[in-house]
């Protein structure tokens, strides 16, 4: 690959997450939420009660990401925190009535920012693109930290506002 190339792919994966991640964070400013928080909503959502480790974990976040994250969420009444009777070191969390409203309305955005992402799109599919973007993102996993192809297609597809690592820190 030549320097042009190069530079080129770069330029365009950074501005596709720079303009994503802008048009999530309008979106969700609507349901009171920052880019992030969002994905870990969801994933509380689909695991159920659990701990603050096992979070980060399903969301391919790091802890102390997860941590602050979790913080604020309480503090916005949308989890509750408590410790885990089984492990005094350990964090169990939960959605609130006020957070699974809140995982309904993120439902209601994700298409939204998806058909916003497609509509203008004249020569790709969303099936086409979708492929690519999860061929890609399991590319990234591979040259990069690690972490599995199956971690990468699910990053992908379920967290809405970009890859789940960097899209918590807010």
């Amino acid at each position: 690959m030549d320097q042009q190339q190069a530079e080129a792919i770069n330029t365009a994966i950074r501005t596709i997450a720079i303009r994503s991640r802008a048009r999530a964070a309008a979106l969700l400013a609507d349901v009171g939420l920052h880019p992030g928080q969002d994905a870990l909503l969801l994933r509380l959502a689909e695991r159920g009660a659990c701990t603050q480790a096992q979070l980060a974990e399903a969301s391919g976040c790091e802890a102390p990401v997860v941590t602050v994250t979790a913080r604020k969420l309480e503090a916005a009444g949308l989890i509750s925190r408590s410790p885990s009777p089984t492990d005094r070191r350990s964090v169990l969390v939960r959605l609130t009535a006020a957070g699974e409203e809140a995982v309904r309305r993120v439902r209601d955005v994700q298409p939204v920012l998806a058909r916003e992402a497609v509509e203008g799109l004249e020569h790709t599919s969303a099936a086409e693109l979708l492929a690519v973007l999860e061929d890609l993102s399991r590319s990234l996993c591979r040259a990069g930290r690690g972490g599995g192809a199956g971690d990468a297609a699910a990053a992908v597809r379920g967290a809405p506002v970009g890859t789940a690592r960097t899209a918590a820190r807010t």
